[in-house]
């Protein structure tokens, strides 16, 4: 799972998340934002209305809550989910000692993103794409 603050980086940069049932999240809001939550079918579900998108929650999951609205949720994208989102751009994923790089091909140019954990890696390499496409 990628750390918080490279999912809020990600947000901030333009990546827009589409709620679906296995996507992990926070609730970016104080006093909850330590907590790792789950879209599912039967606890966590997307409703999308015209006025925006809310994470229900069915039943009692999280005694406090009812819902959340989207804005208030910050996406932790699964290591399959960042790599699908690199597209063509992903070249490899490799072991190196006590790290992983994750090559891709940005603009022609080739290059690598190593950090100890590899959806790290993915998230970092995602980033720099996003922001070369703005």
């Amino acid at each position: 799972m990628i750390s918080a603050e490279l999912a809020a980086q990600l947000r901030d940069a333009g990546l827009v998340w589409h709620p679906q049932a296995g996507d992990r999240f926070q609730i970016d809001l104080p006093d909850i934002d330590a907590d790792v939550f789950t879209v599912s079918d039967m606890t966590i579900e997307a409703h999308h209305y015209p006025t925006g998108s809310v994470l229900g929650f069915n039943g009692t999951t999280e005694w406090a809550l009812d819902s959340v609205a989207l804005e208030d949720a910050l996406w932790l994208p699964r290591e399959d989910q960042l790599r699908e989102m690199l597209r063509s751009t992903f070249r490899a994923l490799r072991r190196v000692e006590d790290s992983y790089e994750v090559e891709v091909e940005l603009h022609g140019e080739v290059r690598v993103f190593d950090h100890p954990e590899p959806a790290e890696a993915y998230g970092m390499a995602l980033l720099a794409l996003i922001e070369l496409s703005r």
